[in-house]
């Protein structure tokens, strides 16, 4: 059984319907990438998994336990956590107050300050600075560490890569492999077709709120992934 199985989910923005018939499955301890272009649905899907998006879906299990009906701060209790789009830091707190207030539901784990720091060394000497006042890749790091501070099973980053400079983006993506040693299941959603296939166990291509193309990266083509990418 997969650790996350969510089978036939539409959402919708009032009227209008943004997603239509998703089925994703992710196992434990696996690396799963979402592309596609912008507006393709990828966000929305992060949204609705966290209760943030009303939705409909045939099956919507973590652990083999139904999400349908349960409330974000529900959700992040029970194992799972995002890193938003934008990073969406607090601007009245520190570094650290950032971090602290991700662990507030006290779910037992490894993650804690000390870790986290010991993976991303700047945000010790910068922990009583305001989370805004640093760089984008720096806010990013602190945008993860305070998912991680929730100790969940699965982590879902919504774009990683955006509006940071490639040696920054290489800097964050090489963190992933470490947390994923650490146990956890990573949902990864990219704009960025090359970084996401570099490090997915098995990608979903997007495309006007479908799924177009699915499977191990390996095994997809160039051309396949053009097509259901961009829908030529």
């Amino acid at each position: 059984m997969s650790l996350l199985e969510i089978e036939n989910l539409t959402a919708f923005y009032g009227d209008f319907q943004a997603l239509f018939g998703i089925s994703l499955a992710i196992d434990k301890g696996e690396t799963v990438a979402a592309i596609g272009a912008n507006g393709a649905g990828k966000s929305t899907f992060l949204r609705a998994i966290t209760g943030l998006v009303n939705f409909r879906a045939d099956k919507f299990l973590y652990d083999g336990e139904t999400l349908s009906g349960r409330q974000a701060c529900d959700i992040v209790g029970l194992g799972i956590a995002m890193v938003p789009e934008g990073r969406r830091l607090f601007p009245s707190l520190s570094v650290e107050e950032n971090l602290i207030i991700g662990g507030y539901n006290q779910r037992s784990g490894n993650w804690n300050l000390a870790r986290v720091y010991q993976m991303f060394p700047k945000l010790e000497q910068r922990k009583d600075i305001s989370g805004t006042a640093l760089s984008g890749g720096e806010q990013q790091m602190v945008a993860i560490g305070r998912a991680l501070m929730s100790n969940p099973d699965i982590l879902l980053c919504d774009e990683l890569s955006l509006g940071l400079a490639p040696i920054i983006i290489k800097d964050i993506y090489d963190a992933l492999p470490s947390i994923q040693a650490e146990g956890v299941s990573l949902l990864v959603v990219e704009q960025d077709i090359n970084q996401a296939l570099a490090i997915a166990d098995r990608v979903y291509c997007f495309q006007e709120g479908r799924i177009s193309l699915s499977g191990k990266p390996e095994e997809l083509s160039k051309d396949q992934i053009a097509a259901a990418y961009f829908g030529k």
